[in-house]
């Protein structure tokens, strides 16, 4: 049985419930129980609770894209967006968050010591937000390298976008800043800008530069 952090589960020989708070290796996952203390079990030893359901945020329909005029296409505001779990503050969960007009298809890959994993791959709606990656907050030392690639798509008469990549290792002081409200997420939490904004120009300025 494949579990995640987050994922609430129960102990098959013993009377133990708690979230899974770390994931050790391919076999061992750290559950942590209701008096806060992590307990190191063997994957095969316990079994989910509520089932192995997604986040509203991870499920993503496959519908078509409703076009949006020109004039209100939002172009810009692509984040990755860090917020903690609901049940346990030790699992910090990692969203793309997508104020833009675009649907995105995204993909994640992780690299750590010359080795790669696939993490995600997936459609992120526009206006919206899905969670691609979890890790503990406690091992943010220890975290890998992100390898973040997404594709701008729209049916609508926009002219289309290089493909946006994001390739980072966060550290401690990334996180160093005060939190933020994340709208589509609903919570506070830490947003890191994957796009770069098109520059403002100060009409007074411009025009003084004439000038001189």
């Amino acid at each position: 049985m494949q579990v995640k952090l987050g994922d609430f589960v129960r102990f098959v020989d013993e009377n133990i419930e708690g979230y899974v708070t770390r994931i050790i290796d391919k076999d061992m996952i750290g559950v942590t129980d209701t008096n806060d203390f992590e307990i190191p079990v063997m994957a095969t030893k316990v079994t989910l609770v509520h089932g192995d359901m997604p986040e509203a945020s991870e499920m993503v329909h496959n519908r078509s894209q409703a076009i949006v005029p020109a004039a209100e296409f939002i172009t810009e505001g692509v984040y990755l967006g860090l917020v903690s779990d609901q049940h346990s503050q030790v699992i910090a969960h990692f969203h793309l968050v997508n104020d833009t007009s675009y649907q995105f298809l995204v993909s994640l890959t992780t690299e750590k010591g010359d080795r790669f994993k696939g993490e995600f791959a997936g459609i992120v709606p526009p206006h919206s937000a899905v969670k691609i990656w979890s890790a503990n907050m406690g091992d943010i030392q220890l975290w890998p390298k992100f390898i973040l690639e997404a594709l701008y798509f729209t049916p609508g008469n926009v002219a289309p976008k290089d493909p946006l990549v994001y390739k980072e290792q966060l550290k401690g002081k990334d996180l160093s800043v005060a939190k933020t409200d994340i709208a589509l997420l609903k919570q506070k939490g830490w947003l890191i800008r994957l796009d770069t904004p098109a520059p403002v120009l100060d009409a007074q300025k411009l025009k003084e530069s004439f000038f001189k």
